[in-house]
């Protein structure tokens, strides 16, 4: 894939996961607005992490990473791509039907190993319920998830970021016509859930078919590709186990003080923003590229891909991180304080979105070098990796919750995130040339950060001129975007002063 076309390609995926990030705020917003952030919403919070955190676990953390580079390479080689997807979407969809049993059954006891504080609550109960109603979506989601690696290893992206947007879609207008009929808001938004997996799939299934791959019901086969997916595959699962983990302790810490589950799912909301649009968004484009590239030997395309890649995502994540550091309160204010949703939890959400900020970058860069191993199909040095950011997480989130209280979770997430980025960079070291970043790459990432701070000056001051209009409620959504806007143009005019990017590369990047 030429560099112009990885660019466009990323672009791509990242309007469509802008768009559907945008929608999120939306969504988030009404939900908070309509619930506050009392047990409902906590309990609504746990139910809807369940099956998302199983999903990465077996879908996007384990299966699809093993998954594409194998599917990649048989597209390149002109090899069977089509019964191999066939075969490991039957095999995925097996093992999701047995799990989701499962789940309904010890469905107390998961929900005990995500929040056992709160055992004896009316989150518990409520975290039960809707928790039955919601994890069936990992079995649409999941063979979702598997469609849009085969779509995203034959370079069509669109339709795999788009598809998120549609969940989104439903659970607002689920949200809109429950509180307009009055219904009961909280169940009618839990059980639309299960209900947009399947409008994804079906979206995914179409698309596949349009692009070759019609998928088919069939009986799993233990076949040699599949004992090598899944032996590839294991690895990768544990290290997305380890992910998950660390996202357990972190929920686990904060469903000991009140309100604090909320709190941190709506800050986490907040920075999945940029990490969505940028860090995810270059690590589905450049797995399969990097990927052909490697078979076809061919390291030079292999490093230019993975330096501009970086260059492309940390132009974009530094300053964001830059500015949730800055204003956080500006944005959580104006985008969520309204109706149940108060100025203490305003205030509270602010301090997670900054902490959270400071580990942006690494969570972007774990996007960036972690593709380097599974395009190797290397799924265990990742998995040594977040054993020992698991371990700094779990240390740092327990030991200092006594100390600072509920923000400990997103102090541990983002000092392990670091950690790992530094034992990735260490483990890549030995891949060599196509490892390291292109002299373009070091040259601009000096000028990068100069532009971001820059634009961390420039917003700081213009929050205290537009300090009253913020605080105004009539005025405040046009004053975010005043600051919002001032900043952007700070940052892009003196970036390309001093040569931190060029805007032509964008531009060209989109023809």
């Amino acid at each position: 894939m030429k560099p112009i076309r990885l660019m466009r390609s990323f672009l791509t995926v990242g309007g469509w996961t802008m768009a559907s990030r945008v929608l999120g705020f939306v969504r988030d917003a009404l939900i908070l607005a309509l619930l506050g952030t009392g047990p409902l919403y906590e309990a609504y919070v746990v139910a809807f992490r369940l099956p998302n955190m199983f999903r990465r676990f077996f879908a996007e953390g384990a299966f699809n990473m093993a998954f594409v580079p194998m599917f990649s390479k048989k597209v390149e080689g002109k090899e069977d791509a089509l019964g191999f997807a066939r075969e490991a979407f039957a095999g995925l969809a097996t093992v999701l039907i047995v799990l989701t049993i499962l789940a309904q059954a010890a469905m107390p006891w998961l929900v005990w190993l995500l929040a056992s504080g709160f055992k004896g609550q009316d989150q518990f109960a409520l975290s039960v319920e809707f928790g039955r109603y919601a994890f069936p979506y990992i079995l649409f989601i999941s063979l979702a998830a598997l469609l849009s690696g085969v779509l995203n290893a034959t370079g069509r992206f669109a339709a795999a970021a788009a598809a998120p947007v549609l969940l989104n879609i439903l659970l607002i207008g689920g949200v809109v016509v429950a509180s307009y009929t009055g219904a009961d808001v909280a169940r009618t938004l839990i059980l639309m859930v299960p209900i947009a997996g399947i409008a994804q799939l079906v979206l995914l299934l179409v698309a596949a078919k349009r692009a070759g791959f019609t998928m088919r019901i069939q009986r799993p086969r233990w076949s040699p590709e599949m004992k090598h997916l899944v032996r590839v595959a294991v690895p990768a699962a544990l290290a997305g186990g380890v992910v998950q983990i660390n996202l357990l302790v972190g929920q686990q810490v904060a469903s000991y003080f009140d309100r604090a589950v909320g709190w941190l799912f709506t800050a986490d909301r907040l920075y999945q923003l940029p990490l969505g649009v940028v860090g995810i968004a270059v690590g589905i484009v450049l797995l399969p590229d990097l990927s052909r590239r490697l078979k076809a030997n061919d390291d030079t395309g292999a490093r230019t891909a993975f330096s501009r890649a970086g260059e492309i995502s940390l132009a974009l994540t530094i300053p964001s991180a830059v500015a949730l550091m800055i204003i956080p309160l500006p944005l959580v204010s104006v985008l969520f304080e309204r109706g149940a949703a108060t100025a203490d939890d305003s205030a509270a959400i602010a301090v997670a979105v900054a902490i959270y900020g400071l580990g942006l970058p690494a969570f972007v860069l774990q996007k960036i070098l972690q593709p380097l191993f599974f395009a190797r199909e290397d799924t265990k040095s990742p998995f040594r990796y977040a054993l020992w950011a698991m371990a700094v997480n779990a240390l740092v989130a327990v030991g200092l919750a006594p100390v600072v209280g509920w923000i400990a979770p997103a102090i541990a997430t983002t000092l392990a995130g670091w950690v790992m980025v530094g034992l990735l960079a260490r483990g890549a070291a030995p891949m060599g040339y196509v490892a390291r970043f292109d002299a373009r790459f070091r040259k601009r990432m000096p000028r990068i950060c100069a532009a971001s701070i820059v634009m961390g000056a420039e917003l700081w001051l213009a929050t205290l001129l537009l300090g009253p209009m913020l605080g105004t409620q009539g005025w405040r959504y046009l004053a975010l975007a005043l600051l919002v806007g001032s900043g952007t143009v700070t940052y892009f005019a003196f970036g390309q002063l001093i040569g931190a990017f060029r805007l032509s590369d964008f531009r060209r990047s989109r023809s």
